[in-house]
């Protein structure tokens, strides 16, 4: 335990109680005020937790002012250029970088758990057509306890393992069965032989008369795509995760709460549904300053989407990655010149030049490329946030494993109660 100290001052009894600094090893320090209640029966207001720390945790860094983000200490630069998903799966789960021995163990388990049971399929056709995907992947995951139930014991590290392999590895395969009720096709099983990424594609755009091989180029960023998207620290629907799984909720039903908590209307997971929405209503690259003066008007409701972040007040780091790939598949796809992908290059070239955003800071986040990129790929608006979910699983079990791990116990977070205070209960006909 830190030896600093932080004195909080009573001014109702003038009572002081120094509470103790907890230091990580890296970003601000926090005060440790778990027995501030029991001291001076206070709580602290913060809602939203701009200022609170819910857990401690050895996952992610992200460091906003400075625009840093770290996977168990590895930057996201060099982890997108030198290794592949799987890799980043395995450093997330088990804290390193697999050996060639381990990588190749990895592979192999998450390669024969991609199966779902067959009655599970059944499920799908109870649902609308054209229901939201969304809506599909987190009734289906929730369901997953119910046909998986001999890994439920969280508090065994074996039972735990299992249950995290079974996610990363159904979760594609789930996400495409939902793809393929919203086109009316035939599900595609999944296969083997292929690549955890090769073989997402291929369950989703393969049909029984035409398998569908995805290019090297297209594979390789949408693995990319994946890495980028697979944890991001305390966000709301890993903190949902942790805040789900503390009362000892089985993984699926905890993974199923964070694919609900993703699925937030231009407000998390759906951003990039709504930047493609935004760049088409821009329609053409020389209409940018006019909505640029739109923004800069405070009786104008019309805001940038894709733009500023709630901890990045730096340049998000993924957002460079993600141009790259922009291009990259844009190109490969024959749409090099793609007039909406124009519009979103022009449009970060005057964002970052305009003093009024300059000083707002808003710099493009992740989501400003991603859609121009899953579209490009095929993917349909409504499947973007699938898609992220598919990326972002491994971060939630990750997230889940370590809480259960750590023995935080259950989440209860207080309030400040605003309602009426006591009152006795009239009878029915005193009531006016």
């Amino acid at each position: 335990m830190s030896t600093h100290t932080v004195t909080i001052r009573d001014n109702r009894t003038n009572r002081e109680v120094e509470f103790p600094l907890i230091h990580g090893s890296d970003g601000p320090s926090a005060i440790d005020i778990r027995t501030l209640y029991k001291e001076l029966n206070l709580f602290t207001f913060d809602p939203g937790f701009h200022s609170t720390a819910s857990c401690s945790s050895q996952i992610t860094f992200v460091d906003g002012h400075e625009g840093t983000l770290l996977y168990r200490g590895y930057p996201i630069e060099q982890l997108v250029e030198k290794c592949d998903h799987m890799e980043v799966c395995h450093l997330l789960l088990n804290g390193e970088l697999p050996t060639h021995e381990q990588d190749a163990a990895f592979r192999n388990v998450i390669s024969h758990h991609t199966m779902v049971h067959e009655q599970l399929l059944e499920f799908y056709s109870g649902y609308r057509q054209d229901a939201h995907p969304m809506a599909i992947v987190l009734g289906v995951m929730g369901a997953l306890s119910a046909f998986y139930h001999d890994s439920l014991d969280v508090c065994d590290p074996l039972h735990r393992q299992i249950s995290a392999f079974r996610i990363i590895a159904k979760m594609p395969t789930i996400a495409a069965k939902a793809y393929k009720l919203h086109m009316g096709q035939p599900f595609i099983y999944p296969r083997n032989d292929l690549g955890y990424v090769e073989n997402f594609l291929y369950m989703l755009f393969s049909v029984p008369s035409n398998d569908y091989i995805a290019s090297p180029v297209l594979a390789r960023a949408l693995d990319r795509f994946m890495i980028l998207h697979a944890d991001h620290e305390q966000t709301a629907s890993t903190a949902t995760v942790r805040l789900a799984g503390s009362s000892r909720a089985n993984p699926f039903g905890a993974i199923s709460a964070g694919v609900g908590s993703l699925w937030g209307l231009d407000a998390h997971g759906s951003v990039s549904e709504a930047v493609l929405k935004m760049l088409q209503t821009i329609g053409t690259v020389d209409r940018i300053p006019e909505f640029i003066q739109r923004v800069r008007d405070p009786e104008n409701p019309f805001r940038l989407i894709g733009f500023g972040h709630r901890v990045y007040k730096n340049y998000d780091p993924r957002t460079k990655v993600l141009r790259q790939i922009a291009h990259e598949v844009l190109h490969e796809v024959g749409r090099g010149d793609d007039p909406l992908f124009q519009i979103a290059l022009k449009l970060e070239e005057f964002v970052l030049q305009d003093d009024y955003c300059i000083h707002k800071k808003l710099c493009p986040n992740i989501d400003f490329y991603s859609g121009l990129i899953l579209s490009a790929l095929g993917i349909p608006p409504n499947m973007f946030t699938v898609v992220f979910a598919v990326a972002r699983c491994v971060g939630w079990i990750t997230h889940w494993n370590e809480m259960i791990g750590f023995n935080e116990g259950i989440g209860r977070p207080q309030q400040i109660y605003a309602g009426p205070q006591y009152r006795d209960v009239p009878s029915l006909y005193a009531r006016s």
